[in-house]
């Protein structure tokens, strides 16, 4: 079991190494095309408007046709999109191929992640999946090292992602893994999530936004301000290290106070940030500590309202609520790059930044005024679970 868990777990994080580049080298790309701010925003969102609908379909996918044959196809989807992009760059096909890409990704990490969750023994699994998210994190990190090393004219950085997806896909392909059987669940609707845990799935929408507004619209700003490729590689490595710290500790306090409480707590420590960065000289090492603590408080927001998501629900359930929550995190993720890049048009810099800490701002007062006026709540139902930027899927039982 053991190869074949590391043989999933290495595969994925070249997937996640690449689109940990992908990420930042789009939004550097965009800037250099010189597309307008209503296409960039698009192109920005497409990638999320694939991943909110790949996050709704491919369970269905997976049961159909195998966790292997669903692995390869969903990587060919991937690969054809970023060759896609690499051929044509014209901005409306840019808007198609990157929402294939979208999709494929999350195909694959749900497809990684349904099969680890199954195939891993309950004594096994808290361990497999931290081991799994650490990697993520890390291969998330150097991904973004690459952007100060590749050129972002050409088609050279686009063939590096290719070349580690098809690794992946290599990876899996050949295993001897079996792949799990995946039992059915029970629907859930939208209505029923929301009704038995609003600040769940509001957070998942803010802390979506957030995420993909920093993610896509920081990068470019720099870029266009002429900050340093180097630099640019290094301060969006300092967020995402960030999420990495901030994981465990907060997941210890999760799991011993009310989560409303906590997650208040970090969506107005998220609005501190973003405004003390408006404020602070541009100087890297005043900017690193606190883009690196603005990394931490955006990357736990998710997590925690999984949590609290699942406290309030029914404990077998466990994907179908992911898959809900998962939407909900995606139809955030597409407003956050169109909004993010209209402010950053009229407003630059600041702009965005005002705007990431008034939407973290009203979540917290809502996450705090529901924390104090309703009955206090017990955090044991469902631990909380390390969960990395850009691999917010399924949740382990």
């Amino acid at each position: 079991m053991y190869t074949q868990v590391a043989a999933l777990i290495f595969a994925t994080s070249l997937v996640q190494l690449g689109n940990g580049f992908f990420t930042t080298f789009i939004a550097l790309r965009l800037g250099i095309e010189e597309f307008s701010a209503a296409l960039e925003g698009v192109i920005l969102s497409a990638f999320f408007v694939g991943f909110a609908i790949g996050s709704v379909s491919c369970g269905s996918v997976i049961r159909r046709i195998g966790h292997i044959r669903g692995y390869a196809a969903f990587g060919g989807i991937a690969i054809g999109g970023t060759v896609g992009m690499a051929l044509f760059v014209h901005p409306y096909a840019w808007v198609i191929l990157r929402a294939a890409i979208g999709f494929g990704c999350v195909g694959l990490f749900v497809t990684t992640e349904s099969w680890l969750n199954a195939k891993a023994s309950p004594a096994l699994r808290g361990r497999v999946f931290s081991i799994y998210m650490i990697g993520t994190f890390l291969a998330l990190a150097f991904g973004q090292l690459l952007v100060g090393r590749l050129p972002l004219n050409g088609g050279d950085s686009f063939n590096i992602i290719v070349l580690l997806f098809v690794a992946a896909l290599v990876i899996v392909s050949m295993t001897r893994a079996e792949p799990p059987i995946l039992d059915r669940e029970t629907p859930i609707s939208y209505g029923e999530i929301l009704r038995a845990a609003p600040i769940g799935v509001l957070g998942a929408a803010t802390a979506g936004l957030i995420s993909a507004t920093f993610y896509a619209v920081i990068p470019s700003w720099m870029l266009a301000n002429n900050v340093p490729q180097e630099t640019i590689g290094v301060v969006m490595l300092s967020a995402v290290l960030g999420g990495l710290a901030f994981q465990i500790p907060v997941g210890r306090v999760s799991d011993r106070m009310d989560r409303r409480l906590l997650l208040g707590g970090l969506a107005l420590c998220l609005a501190l940030a973003a405004v003390t960065l408006v404020f602070l000289p541009r100087k890297l090492n005043l900017v690193l500590p606190v883009t690196a603590a603005f990394g931490g408080f955006m990357s736990t927001l998710y997590p925690v309202c999984v949590s609290h998501t699942m406290d309030h629900m029914a404990g077998k359930r466990v994907v179908s609520i992911s898959e809900k929550l998962i939407f909900v995190s995606g139809i955030g993720s597409i407003v956050g790059p169109l909004t993010g890049a209209w402010i950053k048009s009229y407003l630059d810099l600041n702009g965005v930044l005002y705007f990431t800490a008034g939407v973290a701002i009203l979540f917290g007062i809502g996450a705090l005024i529901r924390a104090f006026s309703g009955p206090v709540e017990s955090s044991a139902e469902a631990p909380f679970s390390v969960v990395a930027p850009q691999a917010q899927h399924v949740v382990p039982e």
